[in-house]
């Protein structure tokens, strides 16, 4: 009994501590974001706009103030983030404003999507052609990088640095060894000879028509940076495949300044200097700031909706689209009788068939009420391309990857893990059926028949909803379907997208289709507010943090296997887990 009590008041005043200490983060995560509380910005003559090229790039940016407050409370470096549409709107402001004479692209190692890449540099473009300036300046450029500030006057690198630019390769994860020796088998009914999302369950290595989809796709975003860094930096597409040989990362810096990939080798410290040989007793305006810049877009009556499809489709979790949700926003604008065109802006790989089509039928109702233009960003593959199929106008980037229009289902069978752990089962059932699609056994021939025909007519919806959308016969649609992933160059070619383009000229679009002369650009969903993000970056967001953290750079494996875990009926998914590095 005495020890009882001992544990009993133990544990009692551990539960008090721990309350005591959630408090103190809490309550120091609260000043953390009073403190960043700023009033807008206000520019000085003879600015330059300094965006920092690191850390992450997604569709569009989290009002979250709570990252660098956790990272602040739990001793972690901040992970940089960047939306977007942030910089798209700050590159925007920087154009528009008389005191912002230039643009400083600070840093190299920024991740993210080749067609979100794609769609800043031709915002930089644009901006050039105000006749104000733009330097970059890292330590070492990743190739998507170089790529990126390849349109900058000057592009400074530290003489000890690198240039990544070797080409493209792609990687794939199998998990089939593993699998077997588990006793795991997953069973796969599909339909389309290129629908390869279930490769890494059943396989261990490429298919060869995977391989040659992969290859043609690949080939093409290759040579689409190859054509623009050329234009940009007067080297021919010979030359630079020459140097890709090369792998410039591993040459002395030097080469690339005498191949003309940079223009000066200098320290971080002789930054200023140039900079300054451009704007005397310059300010630097960093991305944050910019963020707080207002845009001075007058109020309109009449609105423009952006609605933003970002993620795959009902995945089990709050990362991605919640089809419910997003069915939910799109009848909302719908009703909205200010909002007079939509821009469908797609960044998805797909997921949930089912999910697919609840968010086709939503915006197939809005499209009878209002022009509805289709921006697609780094993919807008399989289920994304289901939920794009039936716009009036489909926009995408050249290195978009989209299409894959094609079904699979995948049930493991876990019967040979039963065996090796010594679990066994036994029931009883009412009729011949009644114990269908288990996991711990192989399917029955029956069973497998009624799967496959279940996913044939998901299939064949799915090319019926192309078909419609597109104005083409079924035919036309599944000889350029069967799970094949195309970019959006080839996607032209064949008839699956109208234009090239990014988020603003689908506006432009819209605009034009809906005759607005004045309007406002609306976005949608609504970002979550302060009480919303407080919760769950101490609910679900905190426990995605900490596994991050544990799993480093080998979290993008783990996520794979744990979503697996949560396919729920058929599925219209790309491969989408190929790294393109």
């Amino acid at each position: 009994m005495k020890q009882f009590l001992k544990f009993t008041l133990a544990s009692i005043v551990g539960v008090i501590i721990a309350s005591f200490l959630g408090m103190l983060i809490f309550f120091g995560i609260l000043g953390a974001i009073a403190g960043s509380s700023e009033k807008e910005t206000e520019v000085k003559s003879n600015s330059i706009y300094q965006l920092d090229l690191n850390g992450s790039l997604i569709d569009r940016s989290e009002d979250d103030p709570f990252s660098a407050a956790f990272a602040e409370a739990f001793g972690q470096p901040e992970q940089a983030v960047l939306g977007l549409d942030d910089v798209l709107a700050n590159i925007k402001k920087a154009k528009n404003d008389e005191n912002i004479k230039g643009i400083y692209l600070k840093g190299g190692m920024l991740m993210g999507g080749f067609a979100s890449f794609k769609e800043i540099r031709d915002a930089l473009i644009d901006f050039k052609k105000s006749g104000k300036f733009i330097v970059a300046y890292a330590d070492n450029y990743l190739q998507r990088n170089y790529y990126l500030v390849s349109v900058a006057d000057k592009i400074l690198i530290n003489p000890q640095g690198m240039v990544e630019f070797k080409g493209l390769s792609a990687d794939l994860v199998f998990f089939k060894n593993t699998l077997d020796k588990l006793g795991i088998e997953m069973q796969v009914v599909k339909v389309g000879t290129f629908k390869s999302a279930v490769e890494p369950y059943i396989n261990t290595k490429m298919s060869d028509p995977n391989r040659e989809q992969v290859t043609v796709y690949m080939n093409s975003i290759w040579n689409t940076m190859l054509k623009q860094v050329s234009a940009s930096r007067k080297i021919t597409v010979e030359n630079l495949n020459k140097y890709a040989d090369e792998m410039m990362m591993f040459q002395p810096t030097e080469k690339s300044k005498e191949y003309a990939l940079v223009d000066s080798l200098v320290y971080a410290d002789e930054v200023d200097s140039i900079l300054g040989k451009y704007v005397k007793d310059f300010h630097l305006v960093k991305h944050g700031a910019m963020n707080k810049l207002p845009d001075n877009a007058k109020f309109e009556k009449e609105k423009l909706a952006v609605i933003y499809a970002v993620g795959g489709i009902d995945g089990g979790d709050n990362e991605g689209i919640v089809s419910s949700e997003l069915v939910e926003t799109i009848n909302k604008v719908a009703k909205d009788s200010s909002v007079k065109a939509v821009v469908f802006r797609v960044s998805s790989p797909g997921g949930s068939a089912y999910g697919s089509e609840q968010i086709w039928r939503a915006l197939t109702q809005l499209k009878l009420k209002k022009p509805l233009i289709v921006s697609m960003g780094d993919y807008a593959a399989s289920g994304g391309y289901y939920i794009s199929c039936m716009a009036d106008v489909i926009v995408a980037q050249p290195n978009t990857i989209t299409g894959s229009i094609g079904i699979f289902g995948l049930i493991p069978n876990i019967q040979g893990l039963n065996n090796k752990i010594g679990l066994t089962y036994d029931g009883v059932k009412t009729n011949k059926l009644s114990d269908a699609i288990s996991i711990n056994r192989a399917f029955r021939p029956e069973e497998k028949e009624l799967m496959q025909n279940y996913v044939n007519r998901g299939y064949e919806l799915f090319v019926k909803r192309c078909a419609d959308g597109r104005k083409k016969s079924v035919e036309q649609i599944k000889a350029i379907a069967e799970g094949r992933v195309w970019t959006g160059e080839d996607a032209l070619k064949i008839g699956l997208v109208d234009k090239i383009g990014g988020l603003d000229d689908a506006i432009k679009l819209a605009v034009a289709k809906s005759k607005l002369k004045a309007y406002q650009v609306k976005e949608f969903p609504v970002k979550e507010d302060f009480q919303t993000k407080l919760m769950k970056s101490f609910g679900e967001d905190m426990e995605t943090r900490i596994v991050k953290a544990q799993f480093g750079e080998h979290y993008a494996i783990f996520k794979q296997i744990k979503d697996a875990e949560k396919l729920n009926g058929i599925q219209a998914r790309l491969p989408y887990d190929i790294l393109i590095k």
